[in-house]
């Protein structure tokens, strides 16, 4: 059962569980900056914010062309 997303603040894992990829993938798109903006936490583990999240996913929504 996955876990329900806070309304605020993501963890990497939450992010991982909604998209449905595996960590290696999050850390490659990190190493080519292609996610969206993060904030590290004194304890090392990074938090996105929901807006920032849902904004990150709004941009790859692809425009169809026919």
């Amino acid at each position: 059962m996955a876990r329900r997303m806070s309304p605020g603040w993501l963890t990497v894992q939450e992010i991982l569980d909604d998209l449905g990829v595996p960590r290696r993938t999050w850390q490659k798109w990190r190493e080519l900056g292609r996610t969206p903006r993060c904030k590290r936490l004194p304890n090392g583990e990074l938090r996105i914010r929901r807006s920032d999240y849902d904004a990150w996913l709004d941009s790859l929504e692809e425009v169809g062309t026919r």
